[in-house]
């Protein structure tokens, strides 16, 4: 239905595609897989129409097919469900299903809201879905957001007569396990009136919800299979060149704690969120903290980074008493937070690697009050060496680099803040599997250089694996700790007892 033949694309002299040849069937779902920086975001943005080739050619059902704009793309049947998601926050549901077809309800200038939420109720119908159209989307779930984006793509129906092609990007890296399962089986439900492209670091995923699946690397398409005649370590080792091996998360690296603590909670809470929270971080330690969504580990690692206050109960920093009333009396104190959301909390995309490396410790590069730039690109070529972040140099944009590369950055501006207590929430979502690995690479480093760690995780298996102490919270308490030394780990099964 929808084909690439032969697709190049490159930036500044990096060649993003090369040579790029894909097709997406009638009532199909189409994985596409790849490490970051692989290309698929690229084809994903030219398949959307918000770029263009330099060369190759798209057909739609047979015939060339040129596209402009996403508006373009719209045209011909094609949506996209972002990442990030493309949903104005201040507005309902309804005015957001149907963002740029209001003319649709308008009359004389003024707008039948009437009509327009009769239509998205039925928009929500086809997804088998029931949320209140009138509702502020800023008030859903990310998980309901999402389905509001699929509702949106597939209004499309309605305004053309091409066959439907929508482009998921990543669509559950945010999700819990019973949202994604909602999620696929509105996928298959759909397959009978629509195409789908998914696109997913989580291999089990693709292969759960796909037909067949494309793997590429290096800008290239490096292999086509079968869903079902493939498995997620063979796509793993194709994609990265080597096998997800047993020392995926580096234990034989893990080294046991130093005696000095440097974070120490007694009592620890915030009103509403979380109470009665002991434990303390030792040098070179990671301590994990499973829990459920709501079970108050989110609120914890932000009250110790400094962004929300605690209430009640005492915390110790390096032996001396604190309340942290802000992210930079942390950032003072030796506290670094590496956030989930890099893109929007993490990093100042529009400036370049080597301003946000040196972000939190700008006093290390200024003279006579004036930033050095050649001391801040020196200090900045020293960790993308170190860190082996792929970028041209050190003054590209950070919008410009891959999730994997993003991260990097984030941890090389604490490094040079000289953080001795570092909390990484979520620090590999995102990622594909060879970027995580890098990461776990990195944690290990800092754990052996005495660098404290608090780690919250996508997936249990990822905080045992790299956790030297896993605490399980719910309802805003801690329910039970669990050693995790090299060789000697706790099973899945006991955490999630103590979780729910």
């Amino acid at each position: 239905m929808l084909a690439a033949q032969s697709i190049s694309k490159s930036f500044t002299g990096v060649q993003a595609l090369r040579d790029v040849s894909v097709t997406i069937g009638g009532n199909e779902v189409v994985g596409l897989i790849g490490e970051n920086g692989a290309g698929k975001s690229t084809l994903m943005r030219i398949l959307s129409g918000t770029q263009s080739p330099d060369s190759g050619t798209l057909t739609l059902d047979g015939k060339p097919l040129r596209l402009r704009s996403a508006r373009d793309a719209a045209r011909n049947g094609i949506g996209m469900v972002f990442q990030e998601q493309s949903l104005l926050l201040n507005l309902t549901v309804a005015e957001n299903i149907y963002l740029g077809q209001e003319g649709e309800f308008t009359r004389f200038g003024l707008v039948n809201w009437r009509a327009m939420r009769k239509a998205a109720l039925r928009q929500l119908g086809k997804i088998g879905v029931d949320i209140d159209v009138t509702a502020r989307t800023a008030d859903l779930s990310f998980a309901a957001r999402q389905m509001v984006e699929l509702a949106k793509a597939l209004t499309l129906e309605d305004s053309t007569n091409c066959p439907l092609t929508i482009l998921l990007d990543e669509p559950t890296s945010v999700l819990a396990r019973a949202d994604i399962d909602i999620l696929f089986t509105r996928v298959r439900s759909l397959k009978a009136r629509a195409s789908f492209v998914f696109v997913s670091h989580r291999l089990d995923e693709v292969l759960q919800v796909s037909d067949r699946v494309y793997v590429m690397k290096d800008g290239l398409i490096v292999g086509e299979y079968r869903a079902d005649k493939v498995t997620a370590p063979q796509l793993h080792e194709i994609m990265v060149g080597r096998g997800l091996h047993s020392g995926y998360y580096k234990e034989a690296q893990q080294t046991p704690p130093r005696p000095a603590v440097l974070l120490e909670a007694a009592g620890l809470g915030v009103s509403g969120a979380f109470r009665n929270v002991d434990f303390s971080i030792r040098e070179g330690e990671v301590v994990g903290i499973a829990g459920v969504v709501g079970s108050g580990r989110e609120e914890l690692t932000r009250s110790l980074g400094g962004f929300l206050p605690q209430t009640s109960g005492s915390l110790k920093i390096n032996g001396n008493a604190v309340r942290l009333a802000s992210p930079e009396q942390a950032v003072k104190l030796g506290v670094g937070t590496v956030p989930r959301e890099r893109r929007t909390e993490g990093l100042v995309m529009f400036l370049s690697i080597a301003s946000n490396i040196t972000l939190a410790n700008l006093g290390s590069v200024m003279a006579n009050g004036i930033i050095d730039h050649r001391r801040e690109r020196s200090v900045a070529k020293e960790w993308l060496k170190r860190l082996r972040i792929k970028a041209p140099n050190v003054d590209v944009a950070c919008r410009k680099l891959s999730g994997g590369n993003q991260q990097k950055v984030v941890l090389a501006r604490w490094m040079t803040a000289g953080s001795r207590i570092l909390i990484l929430d979520h620090p590999t979502r995102g990622l594909d599997v060879g970027a995580k690995e890098e990461v776990y690479e990195l944690v290990r480093e800092l754990s052996a250089q005495g660098v404290a760690i608090l780690l919250l995780s996508d997936t249990l298996e990822e905080t045992i694996g790299l956790s030297h102490q896993v605490l399980t919270m719910r309802d805003g308490e801690i329910t039970a700790r669990f050693e995790a030394a090299a060789g000697q780990k706790p099973a899945q099964v006991d955490l999630l007892r103590a979780m729910v």
